[in-house]
């Protein structure tokens, strides 16, 4: 794994946090902002495939995890989006995803990661959410990382495609 790979991604992800707990905290709809480090995982998963994307995912996640204001038993979000990571990198293992398929998949990498963040909260018993909120932070978290997907994708694809063409997937 390249240095200047491993800067990019980080540099992505840093940003990706950073305007996802500043920024958008105050276009919070519901309680619920986008999930931009989640987007930036599924563009990884979709150029360089899922080892780089599950790897990227945990530290993502972690980093996530322990950014303030978070409310919640750390460890919930590395995990999500490790399998997030993963499963989005087997989806398109060859060619240039069509972006039908990079819209599926970010709406279907947002129910997994927010399902698994949720679910992990119901097994350790924290307080965050309760089980008649879980379905409408699900949908309202696939509705905002569906939406953002066209502005935030294309860009962070390009960027790992570029970084190293002869080993990107798409």
């Amino acid at each position: 794994m390249s240095p200047l790979r491993i800067a990019a991604a980080a540099g992505a992800v840093v940003v990706a946090l950073v305007l996802q707990v500043s920024f958008f905290s105050h276009l919070a709809w519901d309680g619920i902002v986008p999930n931009l480090c989640l987007l930036v995982v599924v563009g990884a998963a979709l150029t360089r495939g899922p080892q780089f994307a599950a790897v990227l995912g945990f530290a993502a996640g972690l980093a996530l995890d322990l950014a303030p204001p978070a409310d919640h038993i750390a460890g919930r979000w590395a995990l999500a989006l490790a399998v997030v990571g993963y499963v989005a990198g087997r989806v398109r293992r060859e060619g240039r995803p069509t972006p039908g398929t990079v819209v599926a998949t970010v709406a279907a990498s947002s129910f997994v990661g927010t399902s698994v963040f949720a679910l992990t909260g119901l097994i350790l018993s924290d307080p965050a959410l309760g089980i008649p909120d879980l379905l409408q932070t699900v949908v309202l978290s696939v509705i905002w990382d569906v939406v953002l997907t066209p502005f935030v994708l294309p860009p962070v694809m390009l960027m790992f495609r570029r970084l190293e063409p002869d080993r990107s997937l798409a």
